[in-house]
């Protein structure tokens, strides 16, 4: 098996009285997709938030590529390589997509290829022909495609992506796919949180199912779908 990247051993959190997470488990190995699959309010992005730092583990421990980095500030974590794509996206709307991707952009280490604005063109045709375009004027799914790119322009290892199909055109969602694939083929790790199987399945290698802040699944993506048992309970609305 490829080498681990990322290690979550025990992770807690919540927010202020409340707990969320009760000791969550996971691994992200080197170049594999990796789902984190729930219902709302599962813990999926709590998780992804607790492992960046945006959310102060209360409890267990996060390495990434041998260095714990639990609870460190979440731009120490982006500078160790670490990307993040959050759900609400977050991009300057001020900005055009060119400006936005020039506020992202990072030197990649070890001599690999950096990404460059025509590299993720490619990707994301859409975002070319609206490069000089103000992201406030974008739609929704043109915002996520712009989170996305903007988070490669900071040439991480692996990133951690929430929610990338929610509330997105079909036409949209197969351009995610499309991106989360082209990620794996350049070697990036991938943990994504998601709800739609679909979507998880076409992209994923394993899986892990979270339900009430712990992890009560995991296996290969395969394994997932063919398993009635979990799915009905775990992923059923």
């Amino acid at each position: 098996m490829a080498e681990a990247m990322l290690e979550v051993e025990g992770l807690k959190a919540g927010y202020g009285p409340a707990e969320v997470l009760f000791g969550v488990g996971l691994v992200l190995r080197k170049g594999e997709v990796a789902a984190l699959m729930g219902r709302n309010g599962a813990g999926k992005s709590t998780t992804l938030k607790a492992i960046m730092g945006l959310l102060p583990p209360r409890g267990g421990r996060v390495r990434f590529n041998g260095r714990d980095i639990t609870g460190l500030p979440p731009f120490r974590i982006a500078r160790l390589g670490l990307g993040y794509v959050p759900e609400e996206r977050r991009i300057f709307t001020d900005l055009t997509v060119a400006e936005n991707l020039e506020v992202g952009r990072r030197p990649a280490p070890g001599g690999r290829a950096a990404w460059t604005p025509e590299r993720l063109f490619a990707i994301f045709p859409n975002l070319a022909e609206m490069r000089h375009r103000r992201a406030a004027a974008m739609s929704g799914g043109e915002q996520q495609m712009l989170t996305i790119a903007r988070t490669l322009m900071g040439n991480p290892q692996a990133v951690l992506l929430d929610e990338p199909s929610e509330g997105l055109a079909p036409v949209i969602v197969e351009q995610m796919a499309e991106a989360v694939l082209r990620m794996k083929v350049e070697g990036i790790a991938v943990l994504l949180s998601e709800q739609n199987l679909d979507f998880a399945a076409a992209v994923s290698d394993r899986a892990y199912v979270i339900e009430k802040g712990d992890i009560r699944y995991q296996g290969t993506m395969e394994a997932l779908e063919a398993d009635d048992h979990v799915r009905e309970a775990y992923l059923t609305v």
